[in-house]
């Protein structure tokens, strides 16, 4: 059985993610531990007590993401590492998958998104922006929704491609506030404010490159042990120099999951795409994306124990 991880991005965080695993094997206890360290703050504790209002922060959020999904890895790899084919992530997660590709150390792995969280935070903080989920087809492209926005409003561009009928928007308050309405008008079910902290995957996150690209650069990356699927044009990397380059891309460029799951769909049709991190929103896109493809969850310990007796069965 082939297999391809995915790895969940901000927003799939929540208290208590990660105590059962780190309770029940040592191996997630030891990168829990490794976390504390390296972020310098129990980590762990937010992880696995709260409260939520300080775990959904984004400095906290990104890595303790991460933390979990190499917890998960670390209890499983031994067994599925040899299914393994390819990984991708949601914005965050792309980190994650390049630790478990082999590319980033844990510790480095940590640093990074610890530094981009802060990044991202501070950006939103000195330039405020919004995001928005449009729900449902609209009669007009998004794109053209969101040109017509920032002529009349402020800059709103699209942000993520999550799967058909579910983009998220992002860019100035005003812009955002205008696409949503004629998103609306255009036929959308639903257009809803998100809760964070700024414009993530817009032009308004470029002052948080620089930063990025820093800890990037001091940071060992070796070329993944298979490919990683970027965020920014759906293709496969295999060279650290390329991951670098997307992961700098991706703060201000679209994220497009859709295009994504449906090229790695194509390239392992018969792959069982396992979703390693708290929660389940990347089975629900894979689903929407790909109808045929074969999907878990692996987050848990019932989870974790699943995984390993579905490829050893």
């Amino acid at each position: 059985m082939d297999i391809v991880l995915l790895f969940p991005g901000q927003g799939s965080q929540k208290p208590g993610m990660g105590k059962d695993l780190a309770d029940a094997f040592p191996e997630a206890r030891s990168v829990f531990e490794q976390a504390d360290d390296v972020i310098g703050a129990p980590l762990s504790r937010l992880c696995f007590d709260g409260p939520a209002e300080e775990l959904t922060l984004t400095h906290n959020a990104q890595p303790a993401l991460l933390a979990h999904g190499a917890a998960v890895w670390a209890i499983a790899r031994a067994r599925i590492g040899p299914r393994v084919r390819a990984a991708a992530g949601h914005s965050l997660g792309e980190f994650t998958a390049y630790h478990a590709a082999g590319s980033l150390a844990l510790d480095g792995a940590l640093r990074i998104v610890r530094r981009r969280g802060e990044l991202m935070y501070d950006t939103g903080v000195r330039q405020p922006g919004a995001m928005a989920a449009i729900l449902g087809d609209t009669t007009e492209p998004i794109e053209a929704l969101c040109e017509r926005a920032s002529r009349e409003a402020a800059l709103v561009v699209p942000a993520n491609y999550n799967a058909p009928g579910q983009i998220v928007i992002s860019g100035e308050v005003a812009g955002v506030e205008r696409a949503m309405a004629l998103a609306k008008e255009s036929g959308a079910k639903r257009a809803m404010r998100l809760s964070v902290s700024g414009a993530f995957h817009s032009p308004l996150m470029q002052s948080a490159a620089g930063g990025l690209t820093e800890i990037l650069a001091v940071t060992e990356m070796r070329d993944p042990q298979f490919p990683v699927y970027a965020n920014v044009d759906g293709q496969p990397v295999t060279q650290s120099s390329r991951a670098r380059e997307r992961l700098v891309r991706q703060l201000t460029n679209p994220v497009r999951w859709t295009e994504e799951v449906k090229d790695m769909a194509s390239a392992y049709p018969n792959a069982l795409f396992v979703e390693m991190g708290p929660g389940t929103v990347l089975v629900g896109l894979v689903k929407k994306i790909a109808p045929g493809v074969k999907t878990a969850s692996c987050g848990t310990v019932a989870e974790v124990e699943q995984l390993l007796g579905l490829v050893t069965s």
